[in-house]
């Protein structure tokens, strides 16, 4: 038996309503009331690194987008979401995109990655828990997470983590 084959593409405008459903599928209702998504309201997300995986039908598999942010004043990039659809779980994907957007990300001159997610699985990815790094509440501090994209990059940041207003660069 052959594995899949799935195309991983930059997610264009086309692609909108289909990559919120599916995020709509793999999470709760309640998704959009996060914190997080604060931090994206009204901000393009950073092209070149949101991503669709999609298979030999052309049906969406998988997802993954980045959003500009800042970190006491410096520039960082804010991961999530990354859904993978619920039949094609355990699958890699999600750590597929993971991987092939913060190998992209770091070719396009991004230093660090911030994400708020569960260590356990972020972990393989380099990201660590972020002492001196404060997401807007409700978010809960052991979930705050950071990943160096160059050696040091997280050294000596710290702060809050606000919303910026440049259109995905960098």
């Amino acid at each position: 038996m052959r594995a899949p084959v799935y195309r991983l593409e930059e997610e264009t405008e086309a692609d909108w309503w289909e990559v919120e459903a599916l995020y709509d599928l793999c999470f709760a209702p309640g998704r959009t009331a996060l914190s997080s998504y604060r931090l994206r309201d009204g901000v393009e997300q950073v092209r070149g690194l949101c991503h669709t995986l999609r298979d030999a039908d052309g049906i969406l598999a998988a997802v993954i987008r980045f959003w500009p942010v800042d970190v006491g004043g410096r520039r960082s990039l804010l991961l999530g979401p990354v859904a993978v659809h619920p039949t094609r779980q355990g699958e890699g994907l999600g750590a597929l995109l993971i991987r092939e957007s913060m190998t992209e990300a770091a070719r396009l001159g991004w230093e660090r990655v911030l994400l708020v997610g569960d260590q356990p699985y972020y972990r393989r990815f380099g990201f660590r828990k972020l002492d001196n790094v404060e997401m807007p509440p409700p978010t809960n501090p052991d979930r705050v997470l950071g990943a160096a994209l160059r050696p040091g990059a997280w050294d000596g940041v710290a702060g809050q983590v606000t919303k910026v207003d440049v259109p995905g660069g960098n």
